[in-house]
């Protein structure tokens, strides 16, 4: 990895995190502490942070009485950049439980979309947390907790949906954060796909920029997320906008880095 690429990494991991914020933040020896309740892994797992971080045994006791204190399991996120607690983890019996992998690309690759079916809003309305839940089938504890989360996300962030047949469709939102376009939660109801439905939302995404024009993109990858990446080069002529793309094959976006969870056992 290049000085370049780290750099990018952290900055991506960064802007990724403040793009799902956390209500409850702790910092531990360069290790942070997210919880907020529900069933998502990323606000409630212990993350790392740029720079130097202390030693893996004593942000494990730490996490773990974090979490247990809450009556939580334990879950750790570690991303390639900081895979240094794998093998603690590994060693103390910690499940790997799968993982996620964040897609980057350059903005002037693809063209930003306009349709008429699409609605972009700073915040997000019945109908949209309503066809969110529907999609992701979400408990009464994730729904609680998704509702509060786009209030603490700080920084310019728009909220998209797609109509079809009077309902909506397809949907996501995005958050700018230090030149970094994050694309978040984009979802397709199953009734609906291999229309174009995603492509259209992220487009309409990529149209907004916030009034900022940031130069990149960031998001973390999902099969929804690598469907729409694979067919943005057919959108249409570059423009100064954002999306996920590519740095090499016009077909594919770049993989940034891979992010591992480990939960206890």
């Amino acid at each position: 990895m290049t000085m370049g690429d780290d750099d990018l990494n952290w900055r991506s991991e960064q802007a990724c995190r403040e793009a799902w914020p956390a209500a409850v933040e702790t910092e531990v020896d360069g290790w942070l502490l997210r919880r907020c309740g529900g069933r998502t892994r990323r606000s409630n797992s212990v993350n790392p942070l740029r720079g130097k971080c202390g030693a893996p045994e004593s942000v494990l006791d730490a996490a773990e009485a974090f979490y247990t204190g809450h009556g939580q399991t334990p879950l750790f996120r570690v991303p390639s950049i900081a895979a240094e607690m794998d093998t603690l983890l590994d060693r103390q019996g910690y499940d790997l439980e799968g993982g996620t992998i964040h897609l980057y690309g350059e903005i002037d690759e693809l063209a930003d979309i306009s349709d008429e079916h699409v609605t972009v809003s700073p915040t997000p309305d019945e109908g949209w947390f309503a066809a969110r839940f529907r999609m992701g089938g979400y408990h009464d504890t994730d729904r609680r907790v998704f509702r509060e989360m786009p209030g603490l996300i700080a920084g310019e962030k728009a909220f998209v949906s797609c109509q079809l047949d009077s309902e909506i469709a397809a949907l996501a939102y995005g958050v700018i954060r230090d030149g970094l376009l994050v694309v978040e939660s984009v979802e397709t109801d199953s009734r609906f796909r291999q229309q174009g439905l995603g492509r259209k939302t992220v487009g309409s995404l990529i149209g907004w920029r916030g009034g900022q024009g940031p130069r990149r993109p960031a998001c973390r990858s999902s099969p929804t997320m690598r469907r729409v990446a694979r067919s943005m080069p057919r959108l249409g002529s570059p423009k100064n906008s954002t999306a996920i793309t590519t740095a090499g094959s016009p077909h594919e976006p770049r993989r940034l880095r891979q992010c591992l969870y480990w939960r206890h056992p």
